[in-house]
């Protein structure tokens, strides 16, 4: 079990890669195994070219290294509060892409405005508050997973599968490393047409409840039509 995460998680990582959501090293994936409670996530600081099955860490939910030679990435800590709070979770991403980035730095939340956003997201996406300086300077990792906890509280983390940093950038999660990443690819696309939209006018509203409804269960509520079903 342990062998196919760590190949998830190296795919999911390269995919972000592929899909264009990273520039560098400004990325990791995780994924977790609900069984043994051991995590797995990208090397701190290597590029991708560079990952491989022998580099990716293991760890435990206290951040004890389990396996591997490399130092987890450092939002490690972000990733374990997620993992510890949501239990629905299995991946956790992080990205510095560029629109979901933008609107991070401008300590604003990207609004549903259609229903392309609609498809993926029930709502709008949030901004957490700024942390404080006392905050930043004792435990910055940890203290950002609180704060993306303190904003979401006992919502249902799936139906709206990302969160904005303040100042900082997305993090975005799923039910496995893999998912995770096309939800961050979502949101990115998300952020880039709301991005566009309030550059051609500012006063846009956000979409229609009804259509906002409409759209997202069609392909996620318990009668949604949306592709095709698997033969049983």
């Amino acid at each position: 079990m342990l062998e196919e995460l760590k190949e998830k998680v190296l795919s999911a990582n390269l995919l972000l890669k592929e899909l264009g959501l990273v520039c560098f090293t400004w990325g990791n994936v995780s994924g977790i195994d609900r069984q043994s409670n051991l995590v797995v996530i990208k090397p701190s600081g290597v590029h991708y070219d560079k990952l491989s099955l022998n580099n990716m860490v293991v760890v435990d939910m206290d951040g004890n290294i389990i396996e591997g030679g490399l130092r987890p990435s450092s939002d490690l800590a972000t990733h374990l509060e997620l993992y510890k709070k949501y239990q629905e979770i299995g991946g956790v991403v992080h990205t510095h892409s560029r629109y979901a980035t933008s609107f991070a730095q401008c300590r604003k939340q990207i609004t549903a405005f259609g229903t392309t956003h609609a498809d993926y997201f029930y709502g709008d996406i949030p901004c957490t508050r700024a942390l404080t300086k006392d905050e930043v300077e004792k435990e910055y990792e940890k203290n950002t997973g609180k704060v993306i906890i303190e904003t979401l509280g006992d919502k249902d983390v799936m139906k709206v599968p990302a969160i904005l940093v303040s100042n900082h950038g997305p993090f975005i999660w799923g039910l496995d490393s893999i998912s995770a990443v096309m939800n961050a690819a979502y949101l990115e696309e998300s952020a880039r047409m709301a991005f566009n939209t309030l550059t051609l006018d500012g006063s846009t509203q956000m979409i229609d409840q009804y259509l906002l409804d409409k759209h997202y269960q069609r392909k996620h509520g318990k009668n949604a039509y949306y592709g095709q079903k698997e033969k049983k």
